[in-house]
């Protein structure tokens, strides 16, 4: 299967042509092999426009998604991301590849520990991923300069918002479970600003600031 060429139309058709315009960001989508990120069976739509299950009752984010998100963040190459929710590692490797440093959690290990195998082969030296519920930051290392949360909750977590650097930028899905608004976050003279962005799905943020069990 030519993945090369399949990887080029998605790039060309799912976001070009839907209005993303960071260059860094196309590039990223470019270089990076999604195929590697989805369950073997599913690697024949590893490019397709939708998202794909990858076990654990977890998914891989439609491409347009991925990096609408990643857009809004709005990254130069300084920045250090916090992640909630690394799944496949799909979208860890773009941010990855344009920012200085990735600390992500994910709460199921199986996922964490596949992914981490991923981010070896391809020789990520810049993530640090460890098993924990995400809603609870990463204290030790914070305040970050953007955070990427990649499951949706009712509110935004009240410790993310404290682990958010003065000037930075923070995108979750805001909702209920079947239906949400993406939301980019700006965190200016210690007060938030919330901007949606579109509908989305995502599957429910689990942990103690996430979706009521």
């Amino acid at each position: 299967m030519d993945y090369a060429a399949l990887r080029k139309k998605m790039v060309e058709e799912q976001l070009i042509l839907r209005q993303i315009k960071d260059q860094r960001v196309l590039e990223a989508f470019s270089k990076i092999e999604r195929h590697r990120f989805v369950p073997e069976e599913l690697k024949i739509n590893a490019y397709a426009d939708f998202p794909l299950p990858i076990g654990e009752w977890q998914t891989i984010s439609q491409p347009y998604i991925v990096a609408l998100m990643t857009e809004y963040l709005g990254l130069g190459g300084s920045e250090k991301i916090l992640e909630i929710g690394t799944g496949s590692g799909y979208q860890t490797a773009i941010l990855a590849e344009l920012a200085k440093e990735v600390y992500t959690i994910e709460r199921v290990e199986t996922l964490a520990k596949k992914a981490q195998t991923i981010f070896d082969e391809l020789g990520y030296t810049n993530v640090k991923i460890k098993i924990s519920d995400g809603t609870l930051g990463w204290q030790e290392e914070a305040p970050f300069d953007r955070i990427i949360i990649t499951a949706a909750s009712p509110r935004i977590p009240l410790p993310l918002t404290e682990q958010l650097r003065e000037g930075g930028k923070m995108i979750l899905p805001l909702g209920e479970s079947f239906s949400q608004i993406l939301t980019l976050v700006e965190k200016k003279n210690g007060e938030l600003k919330l901007t949606p962005v579109c509908g989305c799905v995502f599957v429910p943020l689990i942990g103690k600031y996430g979706c009521p069990k």
